[in-house]
């Protein structure tokens, strides 16, 4: 199982990005695919859910209306549209897969990609 992750960079504040997660081994349909993310010197958090059985996608607080996630089953590829990017978004940012549950709890995600840097900055 593979999970990558990648399209971050260097953006100037209220700009967009968009990350991938492209993920072999798994039959995606079947996982709820997290994002999350970890600035330095800070734990890493949940952002969003999309959960596998199309249900709307769980954001945090922090991203809700700003991000939006978007499932591709059938090119085995997630989607996180980060729109109105603020310096507060600059972490390292990750996905990840699960097979049991869904949300925002770390420990119930099997499988995680390698991570992308994403810096706000003007």
């Amino acid at each position: 199982v593979q999970l990558q992750a990648y399209g971050g960079g260097s953006v100037q504040p209220r700009k967009s990005l968009r990350l991938s997660c492209v993920v072999s081994g798994l039959s995606l349909g079947e996982y709820s695919i997290g994002w999350f993310r970890q600035a330095p010197g800070k734990e890493r958090v949940g952002l969003s859910c999309a959960r596998p059985n199309g249900d709307d996608p769980y954001y945090d607080d922090a991203v809700k209306g700003r991000f939006a996630v978007l499932r591709d089953n059938a090119k085995n590829t997630v989607y996180l549209q980060m729109n109105n990017l603020r310096p507060e978004d600059t972490a390292v940012y990750y996905c990840a897969a699960s097979i049991s549950s869904s949300g925002f709890d770390a420990d119930v995600y099997d499988y995680w990609g390698q991570g992308t840097q994403v810096t706000v900055s003007s």
